[in-house]
């Protein structure tokens, strides 16, 4: 039995927050979990310039609701779930994940909730667990999956690593030379060839 674990922003869809900087003006929110490992002070980070400049939930979500998935993405992941289970495994939050779901097709994904006051700020955020892609892939091989799983960034290395077949895709040149050993592709086709030939 297996089942496909792939990561969203990088991969299926881009980086929401990147996008929301180049939409407000505010090229600090440029910063990723590709330039951050340490996910609770990124957010933190981002909550606080958030504030400063008197931007919450409504704000994002008009930038989301213009994005569109990557090129490829939705045939991709179409096709994939043709021969496989999948599940995006994503430390976004639903708040923003949703309009980008309806544009995949509604694949199942995991991912985390936003704390919003009643103004619309975006005073913290609850995390599903802890190291959350890591927990979840071991959650499913304890149910008897062999988990193939694949992603662009730090936070997305314990699930690749943990998995019977794992790839970078979309990736940084940083992380693929740290992790040589982790097969990288760059197109969608090579990575579905890829996990078929994982199957």
């Amino acid at each position: 039995m297996n089942i496909v674990c792939l990561d969203m922003e990088g991969v299926l869809v881009p980086e929401i927050w990147i996008a929301f900087a180049e939409a407000s003006g505010i090229p600090e929110l440029r910063r990723t979990t590709r330039d951050e490992p340490d996910y609770d002070k990124l957010m933190t980070w981002r909550l606080g310039i958030l504030k400063e400049h008197g931007l919450g939930l409504k704000e994002i979500q008009a930038t989301i609701a213009r994005i569109d998935p990557l090129p490829g993405a939705k045939a991709f992941l179409d096709e994939l779930r043709s021969v496989t289970q999948v599940i995006i495994l994503s430390d976004t939050f639903e708040e923003f994940a949703k309009p980008l779901m309806e544009k995949l097709g509604w694949p199942t994904i995991f991912c985390n909730s936003l704390e919003v006051a009643e103004n619309g700020e975006i005073t913290g955020y609850k995390m599903r667990c802890e190291k959350s892609k890591l927990t979840t892939v071991k959650a499913l091989q304890s149910i008897g999956y062999d988990t193939i799983a694949s992603g662009d960034s730090f936070n997305d290395l314990g699930m690749i690593q943990a998995s019977k077949a794992g790839f970078l895709f979309k990736s940084t040149e940083q992380i693929k030379r740290d992790y040589p050993q982790i097969p990288a592709y760059e197109e969608f086709d090579d990575l579905l060839a890829a996990i078929k030939a994982a199957l």
